[in-house]
């Protein structure tokens, strides 16, 4: 049995998939269970990831592999799933962790690789096996440019130049299922950094997402302030938004992290490329 925390979230519902064609048992996590539309094949099952860690056993009973992202829960119930893992007998933790995270003491400096870092020492203390899949510049990330796309084809951004490589949130759910799946131990004890296989400018993948669409899409630059406060929420506070809006402004000259082909070393298969996602989305922006 493999649980999977965040279900219903982009790489959740990817790696739910991929487990179940792959014959693997499923229990799916996620607050409402009525409203997931996850496949009839998962054991799909209510649960709060913010409660308490005595909450957490019965959802780890009896489960080989724990599938654990941040996202849904925060890294406190993280943490708590992890103490409770151990106790529950569960084998392996695959994590979904982040790229920002380097494994040096300037991981204490950004607050995005102290969190993922933080919970990373956990896992690797915990004594399961564990995987790190180290992701971060998600192609989902431009989902959040869907409603100005839809109303005028203007994304407001800081920095137009800022170079990333994007990941198929698809090509993350594969990364993580082999890592579940493996029987080799070949995994066990790895962390990779998980990019797709280009870089791309903003502009870049905002014109790639204008061709998906079939129509005239482009970049007005806004100052960093009012791309921090568009970007921040409930759980990203606004000096977090405007530290990841500085930090891809120093991403204008190259990319903050170098391409790499682990899709393809732990899949089998190359990565896919940001006009695949930008057509597998194209609906979120029509």
């Amino acid at each position: 049995m493999i649980v999977v925390t965040g279900a219903t979230g982009n790489i959740g519902r990817s790696l739910v998939d991929r487990l179940l064609a792959d014959g693997a048992a499923v229990r799916a996590l996620t607050r409402d269970p009525a409203r997931a539309q996850l496949p009839a094949g998962a054991e799909v099952v209510r649960a709060d990831l913010t409660g308490s860690a005595a909450d957490f056993a019965p959802l780890l009973a009896g489960a080989d592999a724990l599938f654990l992202n941040l996202a849904a829960g925060g890294d406190r119930a993280a943490l708590a799933l992890v103490e409770a893992a151990a106790k529950a007998g569960v084998r392996r933790i695959v994590l979904n962790s982040s790229m920002a995270v380097t494994d040096t003491p300037a991981d204490e400096n950004n607050f995005i690789a102290r969190m993922h870092a933080t919970v990373e020492r956990a896992v690797r203390d915990s004594g399961l096996e564990w995987t790190f899949v180290r992701g971060g510049n998600y192609a989902t990330n431009a989902l959040a440019w869907g409603p100005a796309i839809r109303e005028s084809g203007v994304v407001r951004d800081a920095h137009p130049g800022a170079q990333g490589v994007p990941v198929h949130e698809a090509d993350l759910a594969d990364v993580a299922a082999v890592a579940l799946l493996d029987r080799t131990g070949t995994h066990t004890g790895q962390a990779y950094l998980v990019t797709g296989p280009e870089a791309l400018t903003v502009a870049d993948q905002v014109a790639e997402i204008g061709r998906a669409i079939g129509r005239e899409t482009r970049v007005e630059q806004i100052t960093e302030e009012a791309a921090a406060e568009a970007m921040s929420g409930p759980h990203l506070p606004k000096e977090a938004a405007l530290e990841l809006v500085r930090m891809f402004g120093s991403t204008v000259d190259a990319p903050a992290f170098p391409l790499s082909d682990a899709v393809e070393r732990v899949t089998g298969r190359p990565a896919r490329t940001f006009a695949e996602w930008a057509r597998d989305h194209a609906a979120d922006f029509s």
